[in-house]
């Protein structure tokens, strides 16, 4: 069966009723016949048919046996982390999104769960990072946002050979791209606010657990913690995943020409996007996904805040805004906004320039984003024009 087809017929049809449409069962509690007898459901913390619904989609999609919807994609990641205690110690990917090395560093790391951050797409660099209190291995493939693409595989023969679970933030990629489960990853964590989503109207996070053991454990801290999704934003992560296929096919296309477009301009110092042949990563991608994604990034030869500021403020079509995986085009400068709370020096060291620009291409017309895009660039050049001349 065709990933499209897959798509569309994981979301089932109500039993009760024959709708086409999962109902949201917008309800805090359920009627019991007696104490503790009941039809599955007792109170929506604990569980919820839309959002049971939304768990199994995306366990199906992912390969997975147990799929835990979340409020958010950092609330997804903590409860990943609350597997840990104090003194275990977790590998992250150095280029790691901003809100995440905030939890990681800010939050746990108080708790007495130390963090190694290394370049993971060297499989030597985790190698050399392991220690007897190693427990987790967290990978983003791609990362953000400087797109580098680590070895799922190679990775996950090193965690289980030392006793430890590897996790991959799958958000860059959705499961029509990547399935890192099959891979030999333990975990899979998305930020749903992306391209499950995909329509910039919901905020939600999802884990799949590759064990059912394992996704019991997340089960039970959803539970406890209780920072679950809600029923009506569980429906529109379904609505999303209706049209993921098309939608990210489409996304895909276009960020490819836009890359192509940035590679050959005289302002650009280097684009960051695994689907060109010059990207460092290039062939690792093409084995392990089935594309390469609609997030693009990239630096200006004038390296500098300001020239990045000039930039995103004279798009039009592309809007300035956090977050990405809409249909509407977003730009974004990670170091005055995503990563701004990872230190200048340790930013710059993970390849995260000052003027890096983070686009995520939408499913508008090609060319009117490339467009748009050569508009801000004349920006700059008045912007170098007025530096040069005074």
């Amino acid at each position: 069966m065709s990933t499209a087809t897959e798509l569309i017929h994981s979301i089932p049809v109500c039993e009760l009723t024959g709708s086409i449409s999962v109902p949201i069962y917008q309800t805090s509690t359920f009627v019991q016949e007696a104490p503790g007898v009941n039809k599955g459901y007792d109170y929506s913390r604990t569980n919820n048919p839309t959002r049971a619904t939304l768990e199994n989609i995306i366990a199906q999609l992912e390969k997975g046996s147990t799929g835990i919807a979340f409020a958010s994609g950092l609330a997804a990641i903590d409860a990943v982390l609350k597997l840990l205690k104090a003194g275990d110690e977790i590998i992250a990917v150095d280029d790691i999104y901003g809100g995440a090395f905030r939890l990681f560093t800010h939050v746990y790391e108080k708790f007495g769960i130390r963090v190694k951050y290394v370049d993971t797409t060297s499989v030597e660099n985790v190698l050399n990072a392991l220690t007897p209190a190693t427990k987790l291995i967290w990978i983003e493939t791609p990362t953000n946002p400087t797109l580098k693409i680590s070895d799922i595989k190679a990775i996950a023969k090193i965690a289980h050979s030392n006793s430890c679970w590897l996790c991959v933030d799958n958000t860059f990629a959705s499961p029509v791209l990547q399935q890192p489960l099959l891979l030999g990853a333990d975990l899979v964590v998305h930020s749903a606010t992306k391209y499950l989503g995909g329509h910039s109207d919901l905020i939600a996070g999802l884990v799949v657990t590759k064990e059912k053991e394992l996704g019991e454990k997340i089960k039970f801290i959803q539970n406890a913690s209780g920072a679950v999704l809600s029923p009506f934003d569980s429906w529109l992560v379904i609505r999303g995943i209706e049209t993921l296929q098309l939608r990210v096919q489409q996304h895909c296309r276009n960020a490819q020409a836009v890359a192509e477009f940035l590679e050959d301009h005289p302002l650009v110092q280097e684009v960051f996007y695994p689907g060109l042949a010059n990207h460092p990563n290039h062939d690792k991608a093409v084995q392990q996904s089935k594309g390469f994604g609609a997030v693009v990034s990239f630096s200006l030869k004038q390296d500098t805040e300001k020239a990045a500021t000039t930039f995103v403020t004279h798009t039009r079509l592309f809007q300035l805004a956090e977050s990405l995986g809409g249909v509407k085009s977003l730009l974004c400068h990670p170091a005055a906004m995503t990563h701004k709370s990872i230190p200048t020096e340790k930013r710059r060291a993970a390849g995260v320039a000052d003027s890096l620009i983070r686009l995520s291409v939408g499913l508008e017309d090609v060319e009117d984003l490339i467009t748009d895009l050569k508009n801000a660039f004349l920006s700059v050049e008045r912007l170098q024009a007025d530096l040069v001349f005074g």
